[in-house]
C-alpha cells in the first residue's frame, strides 16, 4: 500500500502581526511564518494551512474570531473573487504605511542596503477611478461563488466577462462594475457582454482555444479621449457587426480597433492591430508636452501620479545643461522626453520597436531635438562598444520590468559609471537586488516611494545612487 497523504493543519486562532508580498499577510504558530490570504494586522482566525515548506507554510482563513479595528468595508462588491484590489478592505493611510514599510525591507532587510534617507511615500490623488488601462476577458466559464455553488442552481452555459480569478487560469469574475477606471469602462463592458449574449456571439473557451470573443482593452486619457481594442479569435461577420454596434451606442469613442488573434496566448504584441473607426492612437498629455499612444504603447496607468513620479525622478537626477543622459527601458520615451528641456541630450533604448518609433513621434509633437531612441534588448544594446559610439553619460535613468535587470546590465552599468543613477522600478524587492549587486560602487543617497496602485499591494520606488 502506498503512503497515506498527511492532512494540512487547521491552525486556530492566529493573530494576523503583518502584511506580506503579493497581498497575503503574517501570522506565526511556534516561531514559524504563517503566510494568510484574505486578511489584514489585527484579525484573529482560524487558518487551513494548504501549503507547507521547510521554513514557511501558507493558507486561508476559515473563520474569523475578530477582525481587525483597521478593517474597512469594501467598495467592490467583487472584493475577495477578483485578485485585482486585495487591499480595499484596509484603509487607504494604513496602505501607504504598509507601502512604505515593504519598500524599507526590501532595502534594509534583503538587500542589506545602507539609504541615507528614507522619503515618505507620495499618496496618489485618488485612491478610486485612477487607472487609464483595463483589460478583461471573455470565457464560457464564468466564477461561481460559494453562495451560487450551495444554491443547487442549473446555470447551464456560463459566459462572463470580466477578470481571472487567480490561480484560475480558465475562470473569470463577471465583472458588473469596476472601481478602478471611468465608468464609461463599465458601460462599454456591459454593453459589449449583453450585446454578445443577445446575438449568440460565442465566449472564449481557453482550455480548447475556440469560441469569438477573447479580450477588449479599454484605454483613456485625462482630456476625456477613449480607445477600445477588441480582440477576437477569428474573423467572421459578426467583427463588423459588433464593433458597428459599439460604436453606434458609444461615437464618443476616439479610437475603435480590432486583433484577430488565434494563438494560445492573449499577447497581441506580434499582432497587427486594426483600426476600424477614428484615429490609430491617443493624445495624452503631461505638464505642457504632448505624448502619442498607441494601442500597443506603454504608458504609465495611473496619469496623475505619473507626472508627480516623473517630476520626482527629475529631481533626483539633478540635470544639468551639459549633462548626457541614458533613458533605460524607455518605453514610449515619455521620461526622455520629460527631462529633455534640462540635459544636453538624452538616448532612450527600449525593446519594443513600436514603443521606440512612438517615443521619437513623441520628441517631434514637442519640439524636442536632442533625444535619439534605439530599440532592442537592453543586454544586447547597451555595451561597450554603444557607449563608445554615443558617449559616456553622466546621468542613467532606469525604469525595467517587474523582473529587474539583467546581469549583464547590471555589469555594463557598472563598467560605464555614471556619475548618478536614478533607479525606478514597479517592485522594490528586484531593484534592491539589483542594487545590492552595486552598493560596493553606488551609494544610495535616498528613496522615495511612490503609491501609483491603491487598494492593491503594489508600490513604486524611486532611488538616487551615487557613484562613490
Amino acid at each position: 500500500m502506498g503512503r497515506k497523504k498527511r492532512r494540512n493543519p487547521l491552525l486556530e486562532q492566529l493573530e494576523i502581526i503583518d502584511v506580506a508580498a503579493e497581498g497575503k499577510s503574517i501570522a506565526k504558530f511556534e516561531d514559524r511564518i504563517i503566510f494568510v490570504t484574505g486578511t489584514i494586522p489585527g484579525d484573529i482566525v482560524d487558518v487551513q494551512i494548504t501549503k507547507k515548506k521547510k521554513k514557511y507554510s501558507e493558507g486561508y482563513p476559515t473563520k474569523f474570531h475578530k477582525y481587525s479595528d483597521d478593517r474597512v468595508e469594501p467598495e467592490c462588491e467583487h472584493f475577495g473573487v477578483c485578485g485585482g484590489c486585495k487591499w480595499q478592505h484596509l484603509p487607504y493611510s494604513k496602505q501607504l504605511f504598509y507601502k512604505n514599510k515593504q519598500v524599507t525591507d526590501n532595502f534594509e532587510r534583503i538587500g542589506k542596503i545602507d539609504i541615507k534617507e528614507k522619503i515618505e511615500i507620495l499618496a496618489a490623488p485618488k485612491d478610486y477611478y485612477y487607472r487609464n488601462k483595463l483589460e478583461f476577458s471573455f470565457s464560457n466559464k464564468e466564477w461561481l461563488t460559494k453562495e451560487q455553488v450551495e444554491s443547487g442552481e442549473e446555470f447551464g452555459v456560463r459566459n462572463a466577462c470580466g477578470f481571472h480569478v487567480p490561480k484560475m487560469f480558465d475562470k473569470i469574475v463577471n465583472v458588473n462594475h469596476c472601481h478602478l477606471q471611468d465608468n464609461y469602462s463599465n458601460e462599454i463592458r456591459n454593453f459589449v457582454r449583453q450585446f454578445a449574449l443577445d446575438n449568440d456571439l460565442e465566449f472564449f473557451d481557453i482550455r480548447a482555444n475556440e469560441g469569438f470573443l477573447r479580450n477588449m482593452i479599454v484605454r483613456n486619457t485625462a482630456k476625456g479621449e477613449l480607445m477600445l481594442i477588441v480582440i477576437f479569435l477569428k474573423m467572421n461577420d459578426d467583427v463588423k457587426k459588433l464593433l458597428d454596434a459599439i460604436y453606434a451606442e458609444f461615437p464618443q469613442i476616439t479610437s475603435l480597433n480590432y486583433v484577430i488573434n488565434p494563438k494560445l496566448n492573449d499577447s497581441i504584441n506580434d499582432l497587427e492591430v486594426v483600426n476600424y473607426k477614428g484615429k490609430d492612437h491617443l493624445m495624452e498629455e503631461m505638464d505642457d508636452l504632448k505624448f502619442k499612444v498607441s494601442p500597443k504603447s506603454f504608458y504609465q496607468t495611473n496619469s496623475e501620479q505619473a507626472y508627480n513620479l516623473y517630476k520626482k525622478a527629475l529631481e533626483f537626477a539633478d540635470i544639468s545643461a551639459n549633462d548626457l543622459v541614458y533613458d533605460l527601458y524607455t518605453g514610449t520615451g515619455t521620461i526622455a522626453n520629460f527631462i529633455a528641456k534640462k540635459a544636453k541630450k538624452v538616448i532612450g533604448i527600449e525593446y519594443v520597436e513600436d514603443a521606440i518609433k512612438d517615443a521619437k513621434i513623441n520628441s517631434e509633437l514637442n519640439n524636442i531635438t536632442n533625444t535619439e531612441f534605439f530599440a532592442g534588448d537592453m543586454k544586447d544594446v547597451l555595451n561597450d562598444e554603444f557607449v563608445k559610439a554615443h558617449g559616456k553619460p553622466d546621468v542613467i535613468i532606469i525604469d525595467p520590468p517587474r523582473a529587474g535587470m539583467h546581469q549583464d546590465v547590471v555589469d555594463t552599468l557598472l563598467r560605464i559609471s555614471p556619475k548618478r543613477i536614478v533607479y525606478i522600478s514597479c517592485n522594490p524587492a528586484t531593484q534592491a537586488r539589483d542594487i545590492a549587486l552595486m552598493k560596493e560602487q553606488y551609494k544610495t543617497l535616498k528613496i522615495q516611494p511612490v503609491d501609483m496602485f491603491p487598494q492593491t499591494h503594489h508600490v513604486e520606488n524611486i532611488a538616487l545612487l551615487k557613484l562613490v
